[in-house]
C-alpha cells in the first residue's frame, strides 16, 4: 500500500510539473473575438466583413411565377413559333420557380468608393413542346439538355430548364464601371414602368445585364452624363436578312430571308444625360450600333455589303408627387432607332410574329399575321437597307394604401422597310399572294396592360396581371402557304390579330 501511496503521489507531482510549464507557455490574455459590426456609410443591411473596412450587403428574392396564354414566362404574348400557332402541341401556361442572389461590397478609397455587385438567378421553367412530325409531341431538346447536367440530371428530370443565369457582375471604380450591368441607354425604370411582364415594347430594356466599359461624371445638382461601350452580340442585334433567301415558309414564321450577321467589329456606343431631382427624373440617351454582315453565299469569293452604322435615341421622364396620391407616379419613354432595332423593340422579345387564327372567307384555312424586324435588310450583290422603329411605353401607379396599389399601362411600336426594302421582300413575297392581294411589310403593334399588387406585410407582393397585344400588319389578301409544323399547306387570310395573356406572381425580397 505505501508502495501505491508513492506513485500515485509521484503521478500527481508530474502531471502538476507539466501542467504549470504549458500554462507558462500559454499567453497571459486571450485576442478578444472580433464581431460582425454595422456599416451605416451606404444605408441599411451593410455589414463591415472581420478584419478589413470593406463593407458587405447580401440581397434578393424569391419568385414563383406562372402565365397563361403565354410564349413563355411573364407575359410573353403568344404570337409566335408553336404559341403562335394556337394549336394542340402548344403549352398554354408557363410556370417558373426563381431564387435570386446578389451581393455588393464598397470600400472607402482616395478615389472615392470602390464597389464590385454580384447579382444571379436559380431558376426553374416549365419545359417546351417540339412537334414530332407525326401529330404529338416531345419535350424540345433545348428543354431536355436543361441545366446543370443535361437530361441525366434528376433536378429537373430532362422535361424542364433549371438553370443558372449571371445578371450582373462589375467593378465601380472613380466613375469607371467595368464589367455586365444594365445597359447606359436604359431608363431606370428599365422596361417595367408599371408592369411585370416582360415582353412591354416601345423603348429599350435589358434587366439581366450587358458586358461594358463605362464613365460617369456627376456635375451636382443631380445632373450626371454617362459614356459607354457596351456588346452588342447577345441582346442587341435583331435580324439582317439576306432577301434572296426567303421563301414561303419562311414567310409563315415571319421571317423574311437568311439572317447573316457577321462577326462583330465594334461595340455599340452609347452616351446618356440624366437629371435626377425631387419631382422626378428625366434622361435622354444616344447610341451608335455597327452593322457587319457575313458573306452573300458559302465562300468569300462570292462577296459581302459593306458594313452600316445604325442609331438610336431615347428620351425618358418619371414623375413624381402627384395629386393622385403619395407614392404615385408617371413613367414614360419616346425611342427611335434607324437600323439598331433592339433599342425599340425590347431586347426579351423574339423579333418575329406569326400568328394564326380563324377566317371567315369560302376556301381558305385560317388567318396569319406576320411581322418581322431586323436591323437591315439586303439581296445578292446589294447593300443593306436599315430598318426604322418608333415607339414610347409608358405606366402609371396608384397607391390606394400601405398595401394595395394598381397600374395602368401601355405601349405603342411602328415597324418600317424602306421602298428599297419593301422590293427585296415583296419580289418574292408576291408570288405566293393570290391576285388582289397587297404586300407590305410594315406593321405596328399596340399594348395595353393593368396590374393589381398586395403587400400584406414587409417585402412580399402578390401580383396579378392582365395585358393586351394587338398587331396591326399592313399586308392584306390571301397567302399560298406550305406545311409548318402541323399547319397544312392552304389558303390563309392575312390580317390583324390580338392575344391576350395573364400571368400571377409572388415575390419575397430579402
Amino acid at each position: 500500500m505505501k508502495i501505491l501511496n508513492s506513485a500515485v503521489l509521484g503521478s500527481a507531482a508530474c502531471l502538476i510539473a507539466m501542467g504549470g510549464t504549458q500554462a507558462a507557455d500559454l499567453p497571459v490574455k486571450a485576442k478578444a473575438v472580433e464581431y460582425v459590426r454595422i456599416c451605416s456609410l451606404y444605408g441599411s443591411g451593410f455589414y463591415f466583413i472581420p478584419g478589413t473596412d470593406t463593407c458587405i450587403k447580401l440581397g434578393g428574392y424569391l419568385r414563383a411565377d406562372v402565365t397563361f396564354n403565354g410564349a413563355g414566362i411573364q407575359g410573353t404574348p403568344a404570337w409566335s413559333g408553336a404559341a403562335g400557332q394556337q394549336n394542340r402541341l402548344s403549352n398554354y401556361y408557363f410556370a417558373r420557380a426563381r431564387e435570386n442572389l446578389n451581393i455588393d461590397t464598397r470600400t472607402e478609397t482616395e478615389y472615392g468608393v470602390l464597389r464590385t455587385f454580384f447579382d444571379a438567378n436559380f431558376s426553374w421553367t416549365t419545359g417546351t413542346y417540339a412537334g414530332t412530325g407525326a401529330g404529338g409531341t416531345i419535350y424540345s431538346a433545348a428543354a431536355q439538355a436543361g441545366g446543370f447536367g443535361g437530361v441525366a440530371n434528376p433536378s429537373d428530370g430532362g422535361t424542364s430548364g433549371g438553370a443558372f443565369a449571371l445578371n450582373f457582375a462589375f467593378i465601380q471604380f472613380a466613375g469607371f464601371t467595368i464589367g455586365r450591368t444594365v445597359s447606359q441607354f436604359d431608363a431606370p425604370w428599365g422596361g417595367y414602368p408599371a408592369n411585370i411582364t416582360d415582353a412591354l415594347l416601345g423603348g429599350h430594356s435589358d434587366q439581366t445585364g450587358v458586358n461594358q466599359f463605362s464613365y460617369t461624371a456627376d456635375f451636382g445638382q443631380g445632373i450626371s452624363g454617362t459614356v459607354s461601350l457596351q456588346d452588342q452580340v447577345t441582346y442587341y442585334q435583331t435580324n439582317l436578312w439576306n432577301a434572296s433567301g426567303l421563301t414561303a415558309a419562311g414567310f409563315a414564321a415571319g421571317a423574311y430571308g437568311v439572317n447573316n450577321f457577321g462577326g462583330t467589329r465594334s461595340p455599340d456606343i452609347v452616351g446618356m444625360l440624366r437629371v435626377d431631382q425631387a419631382w422626378g427624373m428625366f434622361q435622354a440617351s444616344v447610341a451608335a450600333h455597327n452593322i457587319h454582315a457575313g458573306y452573300y453565299g458559302a465562300a468569300e469569293t462570292s462577296g459581302h455589303p459593306s458594313d452600316k452604322w445604325g442609331w438610336a435615341g431615347q428620351l425618358a421622364m418619371t414623375i413624381k408627387n402627384l395629386p393622385t396620391g403619395p407614392g404615385d407616379d408617371i413613367d414614360i419613354s419616346f425611342g427611335y432607332s434607324d437600323g439598331a432595332s433592339r433599342y425599340v423593340w425590347q431586347s426579351l422579345v423574339a423579333p418575329t410574329v406569326a400568328l394564326y387564327g380563324s377566317s371567315g372567307l369560302g376556301g381558305v384555312y385560317q388567318s396569319l399575321t406576320i411581322g418581322g424586324v431586323s436591323d437591315g435588310i439586303f439581296t445578292t450583290g446589294n447593300g443593306i437597307e436599315t430598318t426604322k422603329l418608333w415607339g414610347f411605353r409608358t405606366g402609371y401607379t396608384h397607391n390606394w394604401n400601405a398595401q394595395w396599389n394598381s397600374a395602368l399601362f401601355g405601349s405603342y411600336t411602328s415597324v418600317s422597310y424602306n421602298a428599297t426594302a419593301r422590293g427585296y421582300i415583296c419580289a418574292t413575297v408576291t408570288t405566293f399572294l393570290t391576285a388582289g392581294s397587297t404586300c407590305n411589310p410594315n406593321f405596328n403593334v399596340v399594348q395595353i396592360g393593368t396590374n393589381t399588387r398586395w403587400s400584406p406585410v414587409k417585402n412580399l407582393t402578390f401580383t396579378g396581371e392582365l395585358m393586351y397585344t394587338l398587331v396591326d400588319q399592313q399586308y392584306s389578301g390571301v397567302a399560298a402557304l406550305p406545311a409548318v409544323s402541323v399547319k397544312p399547306a392552304a389558303l390563309y387570310e392575312l390580317k390583324d390579330q390580338g392575344t391576350l395573356s395573364l400571368a400571377f406572381r409572388a415575390q419575397r425580397n430579402w
